[in-house]
């Protein structure tokens, strides 16, 4: 977005209006989120856990749990999805890039099974792809199990190319930000 000045990462907040009219906030995932973001996780069926981690997943190790909440938001930049639940903030969802390489990080997310479909997951690849774009990241990477319809669905929206893999088990999109044509909005 040129002309409007991003936020830092570490501070980033913004309110979405979901496909059913309640509000989001999308922000900078804090170390103080930690029980909460456990509290989602608690919340994903084994299938959308699968799909996320490529395998069985129930729980998270403390040195799991350190790695997701204490991000530096330069090499590892995460984003909580929040909604307002009876006066409580609940965490439902949460999106992340981690730097791989110079200029390249990969993408991942998990939204809680009751709010997928709701517009969640392509308000957080809105956002990280902005921040990625102000934070001088060139591409964004993602590997998806290619039963993962929705998902594959949401990152062609935003104009992600499919690239043939070493694994049939997995399909490997990529955005250039470079390009014009990347939809950010």
């Amino acid at each position: 977005m040129e002309g409007i000045a991003m936020p830092k990462a570490g501070t980033f907040s913004t309110c979405e209006t979901l496909r059913d009219g309640r509000s989001v906030t999308i922000r900078a995932l804090q170390p103080d989120d930690r029980r909460a973001m456990l509290s989602a996780v608690g919340r994903v069926s084994a299938q959308s856990l699968y799909r996320r981690f490529f395998g069985p997943k129930r729980g998270f190790t403390e040195k799991e749990t350190d790695f997701f909440v204490n991000v530096d938001f330069v090499t590892h930049v995460a984003l909580a999805a929040v909604i307002d639940d009876g006066g409580q903030a609940t965490i439902i969802g949460a999106g992340r890039y981690i730097v791989s390489q110079p200029g390249k990080a990969e993408l991942a997310f998990a939204i809680v099974d009751e709010y997928q479909g709701k517009g969640i997951g392509a308000a957080l690849v809105r956002n990280l792809i902005l921040i990625a774009r102000a934070s001088g990241i060139e591409q964004l990477v993602a590997e998806v199990l290619p039963e993962n319809a929705p998902m594959l669905a949401l990152f062609r929206k935003y104009g992600f190319g499919v690239q043939k893999g070493g694994s049939a088990a997995v399909i490997h999109v990529v955005l250039d930000l470079n390009d014009s044509n990347t939809r950010s909005a």
